[in-house]
C-alpha cells in the first residue's frame, strides 16, 4: 500500500502539467491506434463473415463478364454441389450518389436458402418471393434511411438504365455481429425481363453463381470440378471459396491497408519516445532521492521498481482512457462512413492490443532510466541538487 501511495504521489502531484500532457498524448495515441486497427478489421469483415459452405463461380476473364443462365443446371450436376443460386450487381442510385449501398438482383428462394445468417421471418420471406417487385434489406440499411415494410424504394439505374421502384417486403437481422445488414436484394427475374424486351443480347446472363456445398473440406476439389466442366467453353469459369472471393476485393486496397497499419504502429513508437523522455527527465530530477534510498539500504531493484511502477501506472491509465475514448470515436466514425463499412466495431482483439501497446510503452519507456538509476553511485548521487 505504501508503494502504491508513493507511486500515485509521484505521478500526479510532483509534476502535474507534465503528467497531464503525457497522459493526453497516451490517450490520443492509444485511441488512434485502436481506430486505425478497427478500420483495417472493417476491410476484412466480409472475409471473416464468409461461409465455408459457399463457393462463388464467376467469369475467368473478369467479374464484369457475365455467365449464361444455362450454367445453373450444369452446376447442379457437379459432384459435391448441393444447391445453386445467382446474383447480379445492380449499382443503382438512391436519391443521391452519397447514398451508396450494395444492391443485388438475386433468385430469391435459392439465394436466401444459401444465406441462413439473414434472419427473415417466414411471412416476410414468402411476401418477398411472391412479389416480383419486392425487395428485402438489412436492418442497418433500413434504420439508416428510416424504411419500413411496404415502403416504395426508387433506384436510378446506372448499369441498368431507367428508374426502378421496389416495394420493401422484408428486413433481415444478422445472426451475429459479423453479418452484413447494409445490403438490398430484389428479383433478378424482374431485371432480366426488362433486359429481354430492351436489349435481348444482354438477357439471361448472371454476374456470379453462388454454389452451396455439403463438404467444405472438399471445396478446392469441387471448385476444380466446376471449372473443368466449363473449360474451353465461350465463358470459362473461375470458382473459389467465398472468403477467397472477398479477399480478391480486399487485395485491391492492400497498399492502403499496409499504410494504415504502418501509421498505427508509428503512432505507438512516437508516443513511446515521448514517454521515454518523460521518464528520463523524472529520473534525472530525482537523482539525489534515489541515491538517498540506496544509502538507507534499499536495493537497486527497489529503485528500478519505482521507475517501472510510475511508468506502467501512467501508461495503463492512458491505455484505459484511450480504450474508453475509442468506443464513442469508432461509433461516430461508423456513423459518418455510413454503409462504406457494413461492419464497423471495435473487436476484443483490438482492445487487448491497445492495452498491450500501453503496457509495452510503459515498460520500454522506463527500461533505460531504471537501469541507469539502479547503478547510480551513492556519493555522486548525493552531490546532485534536484
Amino acid at each position: 500500500m505504501f508503494i502504491l501511495k508513493l507511486l500515485l504521489r509521484n505521478v500526479f502531484l510532483r509534476h502535474k502539467l507534465r503528467s497531464a500532457l503525457t497522459l493526453v498524448g497516451l490517450v490520443v495515441a492509444i485511441s488512434a491506434f485502436g481506430l486505425l486497427r478497427t478500420i483495417v478489421d472493417a476491410w476484412y469483415a466480409g472475409v471473416e463473415a464468409s461461409s465455408s459452405t459457399r463457393l462463388v463461380s464467376r467469369s475467368a476473364i473478369s467479374l464484369t463478364f457475365p455467365l449464361p443462365l444455362s450454367y445453373a443446371q450444369r452446376l447442379k450436376s457437379v459432384g459435391g454441389v448441393a444447391s445453386v443460386s445467382w446474383a447480379n450487381w445492380f449499382g443503382g442510385i438512391y436519391i443521391t450518389e452519397r447514398n451508396f449501398f450494395p444492391q443485388f438482383a438475386v433468385e430469391p428462394a435459392s439465394y436466401l436458402a444459401l444465406y441462413p445468417e439473414y434472419r427473415l421471418s417466414d411471412e416476410q420471406r414468402l411476401a418477398f418471393i411472391r412479389d416480383r417487385q419486392g425487395a428485402v434489406v438489412g436492418r442497418k440499411l433500413a434504420d439508416k434511411f428510416g424504411w419500413k415494410l411496404g415502403d416504395q424504394i426508387p433506384l436510378r439505374g446506372t448499369i441498368y438504365p431507367g428508374t426502378w421502384t421496389f416495394t420493401l417486403r422484408g428486413i433481415w437481422d444478422g445472426a451475429d455481429a459479423k453479418t452484413d445488414e447494409s445490403q438490398m436484394l430484389f428479383h433478378w427475374g424482374l431485371i432480366n425481363e426488362s433486359l429481354r424486351k430492351q436489349l435481348g443480347n444482354r438477357a439471361d446472363a448472371v454476374g456470379v453463381y453462388i454454389v452451396g456445398i455439403s463438404e467444405p473440406q472438399n471445396a478446392a476439389l469441387i471448385s476444380q470440378r466446376i471449372d473443368e466442366q466449363f473449360r474451353n467453353s465461350l465463358a470459362e469459369t473461375l470458382t473459389e471459396t467465398e472468403s477467397a472471393f472477398q479477399l480478391s476485393f480486399v487485395s485491391m486496397s492492400e497498399a492502403i491497408l499496409v499504410a494504415v497499419q504502418a501509421v498505427s504502429l508509428i503512432i505507438v513508437v512516437i508516443i513511446m519516445a515521448v514517454m521515454a523522455n518523460t521518464m528520463t527527465m523524472t529520473a534525472r530530477e530525482r537523482l539525489a532521492e534515489y541515491a538517498t534510498l540506496k544509502a538507507l539500504g534499499f536495493a537497486p531493484a527497489f529503485v528500478a521498481r519505482l521507475l517501472f511502477g510510475e511508468s506502467l501506472l501512467l501508461a495503463l491509465l492512458g491505455g484505459l482512457l484511450g480504450l474508453a475514448v475509442t468506443l464513442p470515436l469508432a461509433a461516430a466514425f461508423a456513423s459518418a462512413a455510413g454503409t462504406l463499412f457494413p461492419i464497423f466495431r471495435v473487436s476484443a482483439l483490438t482492445m487487448a492490443l491497445q492495452l498491450l501497446a500501453a503496457l509495452v510503452i510503459g515498460c520500454v519507456a522506463a527500461a533505460w532510466p531504471a537501469w541507469k538509476m539502479s547503478r547510480i553511485d551513492i556519493v555522486n548521487g548525493l552531490r546532485h541538487v534536484a
